[in-house]
């Protein structure tokens, strides 16, 4: 499956919102572009969790380019899709490997997000790319956490570092950038426990991981993912500007875009946070993990509004 049809497969609910509000709009050949126009655009467009900002910039660009004229559903879509790449443009760096040695991704998150899926998705992405990848098991408080990502490195022929049950979380991810070291294993990769963004205490461990990884492997971790629920909407800004502070991440995985219509989410949390989205969830599987291009993504969210069959 090509990265344009797993974005619309991932789109899918959104893209159907889409599709039948726009639709919806042009009953007739065309419609004006007046006041009551604009704020339906708007309207249909917060459905979707775009956000305030994201949403004014797109009205104000259609408002700009159209207003008082008479336009039709492809003139709309375009517009829309320009400057939609435009607010989403972001460098393509899906993760930035070590020169030498192992690289190491830190991966963090609040319980329930999506984050040992995610960490088996991205283990199984490296494996595909032919890189040797050792896990470790930071959350360490949570042993069904530690279960679940010993039985996905066994799946996916992964090492893994676990630790005692309630053992400090840094003491494991030190040993699993240690033994990526000593082993000349690819990449390191360390989940955290699912930690919410108001235990104070918690984010501070954060902090100590980063700090124990860098130890036996200089400059790490090289990357820090902070895995958000697509479902959860605009709730998740405020986790990330949380996570983003207290972990220093240098991107975003955006896990169950699937299981909503608020797929706009996307556009709004790249606006707000200026962190680069590195991955999408698509789907339940292991292979269901999309690098993120904006454009594509923007390509395949207005697909079907465009498709044959009106």
């Amino acid at each position: 499956m090509g990265l344009f049809d797993n974005f619309k497969k991932g789109l899918k609910k959104t893209g159907d919102l889409l599709k039948t509000d726009i639709r919806d709009l042009f009953k007739s050949e065309g419609r004006l572009v007046d006041e009551e126009f604009l704020e339906d655009i708007r309207a249909i467009l917060f459905k979707t969790d775009m956000g305030y900002d994201s949403v004014e910039a797109l009205v104000a660009e259609i408002a700009q380019q159209f207003r008082a004229r008479v336009v039709h559903r492809e003139d709309l879509v375009g517009a829309l899709k320009v400057k939609l790449k435009e607010l989403m443009a972001q460098p393509e760096s899906p993760i930035e490997f070590a020169d030498s040695g192992p690289t190491v991704v830190m991966v963090c998150g609040v319980n329930g997000a999506g984050k040992t899926t995610s960490i088996a998705k991205l283990t199984h992405l490296f494996k595909s790319h032919g890189k040797s990848v050792i896990l470790g098991a930071g959350d360490t408080f949570r042993a069904a956490a530690v279960e679940q990502l010993t039985i996905w490195a066994d799946r996916l022929g992964a090492q893994i570092v676990t630790g005692e049950p309630q053992s400090h979380p840094a003491s494991v991810a030190y040993r699993a950038a240690e033994q990526a070291a000593k082993d000349g294993i690819d990449v390191c990769i360390v989940d955290t426990a699912g930690r919410l963004q108001t235990q104070r205490n918690l984010m501070d461990e954060l902090t100590k991981i980063r700090q124990s990884i860098g130890k036996p492997v200089p400059g790490a971790p090289h990357e820090t993912l902070l895995v958000l629920d697509a479902t959860t909407g605009q709730n998740g800004i405020s986790q990330a500007n949380s996570f983003a502070e207290a972990a220093g991440c240098t991107g975003l995985v955006l896990a169950k875009l699937d299981g909503t219509a608020k797929g706009g989410v996307v556009v709004a949390i790249r606006q707000q946070l200026g962190l680069p989205v590195k991955y999408i969830g698509v789907g339940e599987k292991h292979e269901d993990l999309a690098p993120f291009v904006p454009d594509e993504f923007v390509e395949a969210l207005f697909a079907d509004v465009m498709s044959a069959d009106a």
